[in-house]
C-alpha cells in the first residue's frame, strides 16, 4: 500500500495529474471558504492545500505515510485515517482527497471521520470515477497489460470508489449529502499538448455527459438525529402581547 500511495502521489506531479488537481483545488476553495468553526483537518494529498481559502483558527494538514513529508510545504501531522489522534466530536471541516480510495478500509475511515467530526461538522471528498472515459482507458490498460504490452494510465492500486457507493455509505452514518459534483472530462492523455486541445470538452462533458467526469467531489453534513440547535433567546423567548390603550372619542 505505501508504495500505491507514493505511486498515485508521483502520478499527480503528470499533465493529466496537475489538471485533475487544479479543478480539485477550485472545488475545495469554494467548498471551505464559508465553513466556520475552530478546527479542521486535510488527510491526505500533500500537494493540495484545501484549507487555504478556508478562516478556522486552528488548521492541520495530515498525512498517513512519512515518505510523503518530502512533498508537503510544511510539516505535517502523521495519522492513519482510521485512528485519527483527535477526540471524537472535535473537528469542525474535515477533507478527504483521494483518502478512502487510498485507505486499506475506507469504510472504518469514513466510520473515523464520523467519529471526530462534530454534530453538523463538513466532511468534503474527492475521488476518482470508476464511470468515466479515465477508468475505460485504466481497464483497457490493464487488459493489454496481461497482454504483455503497454502501461497503465492511472497508478495500479488503490480502491475506486463509485459515487453511489460512497452516497449509500454516508446515508448509513448519518451524513447528508449537501452537493456531488463531477469533473474533468478531457480524454485520458498524457501530455499537456493534447490535454490543451481538448479543453473545450470540459463545459461540453458538464452539460451533455455529466455523470462521467474523470473525477468527483461530495460535500456532507454530519446529522445527529433528536438534536436541535439551540437558537438567540430573541428569536426563541416568549412573545408579550402588546397592551391596549384606550383612545377617546374625539368630538368634531
Amino acid at each position: 500500500m505505501t508504495a500505491q500511495i507514493i505511486g498515485l502521489h508521483q502520478w499527480f506531479d503528470s499533465p493529466p495529474g496537475r489538471y485533475l488537481l487544479e479543478w480539485e483545488q477550485a472545488r475545495y476553495d469554494a467548498a471551505v471558504a464559508d465553513a466556520f468553526g475552530y478546527h479542521s483537518l486535510q488527510l491526505g494529498m500533500p500537494l493540495l492545500d484545501g484549507l487555504r481559502a478556508n478562516r478556522m483558527p486552528h488548521r492541520w494538514r495530515a498525512l498517513a505515510h512519512p515518505d510523503l513529508l518530502a512533498a508537503a510545504p510544511a510539516p505535517e501531522l502523521l495519522a492513519d485515517p482510521v485512528a485519527l489522534p483527535f477526540p471524537e466530536s472535535s473537528i469542525d471541516l474535515l477533507l478527504l482527497p483521494h483518502t478512502l480510495e487510498l485507505s486499506h478500509d475506507p469504510h472504518a475511515a469514513l466510520r473515523e471521520a464520523a467519529r471526530v467530526l462534530v454534530p453538523e461538522g463538513k466532511l468534503v471528498i474527492s475521488g476518482l470515477n470508476p464511470v468515466s472515459l479515465w477508468a475505460w482507458r485504466q481497464a483497457r490498460s490493464r487488459w493489454y497489460r496481461r497482454m504483455g504490452c503497454g502501461s497503465l494510465y492511472l497508478p495500479d492500486g488503490g480502491e475506486v470508489i463509485g459515487h453511489w457507493r460512497l452516497r449509500d455509505w454516508l446515508r448509513l452514518l448519518s451524513f447528508e449529502v449537501e452537493s456531488l459534483e463531477f469533473g474533468c472530462y478531457r480524454p485520458a492523455v498524457r501530455s499537456a499538448r493534447w490535454l490543451d486541445r481538448f479543453a473545450w470538452m470540459d463545459a461540453v462533458g458538464a452539460r451533455a455527459w455529466p455523470i462521467f467526469g474523470a473525477a468527483y467531489f461530495v460535500v456532507a453534513v454530519k446529522r445527529v438525529h433528536g438534536m436541535r440547535l439551540l437558537e438567540p433567546a430573541w428569536r426563541t423567548g416568549a412573545k408579550h402581547a402588546g397592551a391596549q390603550i384606550p383612545v377617546a372619542n374625539r368630538s368634531a
